[in-house]
């Protein structure tokens, strides 16, 4: 997760809050992998043309994970970085921003 201006660590320019909370950075790369290998399961499922409700079963657990992986996240950015925006008066915008990516997770 990325909090721009906020931490020591550097991502593609910005800084990352993740770096404040080893445990939930651990949790979130498990999550992600564990999404990889379903979506790998899944592609072989169609390949070898599985039962559509099997490869349904295999979406949904990737849908779930997904949406784990999103509020941990969501909670990692609040804690860390929106906390900090509001203590140094920027809050207005990390909140915003926060509101915006909330309208395209809602939406999946």
């Amino acid at each position: 997760m990325v909090c721009s201006e906020h931490s020591n660590l550097s991502v593609d320019g910005e800084k990352g809050s993740l770096e404040h909370l080893p445990n939930e950075k651990k949790e979130a790369l498990n999550r992600i992998r564990t999404v990889i290998g379903h979506a790998r399961g899944i592609e072989k499922m169609i390949e070898e043309e599985r039962y559509c409700i099997d490869i349904l079963k295999q979406i949904a657990a990737v849908q779930s994970s997904l949406s784990k992986l999103s509020h941990l996240l969501t909670k990692d950015h609040m804690r860390i970085c929106v906390s900090e925006a509001i203590r140094e008066g920027e809050g207005e915008d990390k909140i915003d921003e926060l509101v915006e990516v909330l309208k395209y997770l809602r939406s999946s």
